[in-house]
């Protein structure tokens, strides 16, 4: 009884990884970002968005009286409940012409159920997943060594969580990392990476 109760009131965090690379950068900094956050005792899964099929959003718009998606059945059916339950969600995607990569956007772009709408067109609209203390952590890997190369992609991950009611409590860049596997090597990066996990979870209590 004291083990289920203590899993209950564990903090649930959902990492997501973005990479069409398996085994690359990306998904190697999400392992860390979410042993940090399981050395604070947080409840971990692992998503990675190659795994799943996701269509992109056609913008019908049937989701605003629906409250969710009903255009597609999809890999979205799955990954709605976990977005609901974890109180801290970390993105990750590698950089692809200054942006994220396509399943990240199509996985943003479905996320789009969860405001609320008025009657008017453009009018005022809120979240259903606001309010409720949710933290956010979003990481980008780059091959180039200056940051302005990097384009958009930190913000492309964080405006729409903030948008949704997160707080992100780090937009963290990895670059001058293109060869498979290179950020194995970087100690130092990877400390931090393991570090901005706890403080993840730190952030939720």
């Amino acid at each position: 009884m004291g083990e289920e109760a203590d899993k209950l009131n564990k903090v649930k965090i959902l990492g997501i990884g973005g990479s069409p690379r398996n085994k690359g950068n990306t998904d190697i900094l999400l392992d860390y970002f979410l042993m940090g956050a399981e050395s604070e005792g947080a409840d971990t899964k692992k998503v990675l968005l190659r795994n799943y099929s996701i269509e992109p959003c056609i913008g019908c718009e049937a989701c605003r009286k629906a409250g969710t998606c009903i255009q597609f059945h999809d890999g979205m059916g799955s990954l709605y409940p976990e977005i609901e339950k974890s109180k801290g969600i970390i993105l990750g995607s590698p950089t692809y012409n200054y942006n994220i990569t396509a399943p990240m956007k199509a996985f943003i772009d479905r996320l789009y159920p969860y405001y609320n709408f008025s009657y008017e067109r453009p009018g005022p609209y809120s979240s259903k997943l606001e309010g409720q203390g949710r933290k956010a952590l979003v990481f980008t890997v780059c091959e180039q060594e200056k940051t302005d190369e990097m384009g958009f992609a930190l913000a492309a991950l964080t405006m729409p969580l903030e948008a949704l009611g997160y707080s992100v409590t780090d937009e963290f860049l990895a670059n001058n990392c293109f060869e498979k596997g290179k950020v194995a090597k970087d100690k130092v990066l990877l400390n931090r990476a393991f570090e901005a996990g706890k403080n993840l979870v730190i952030s939720t209590r």
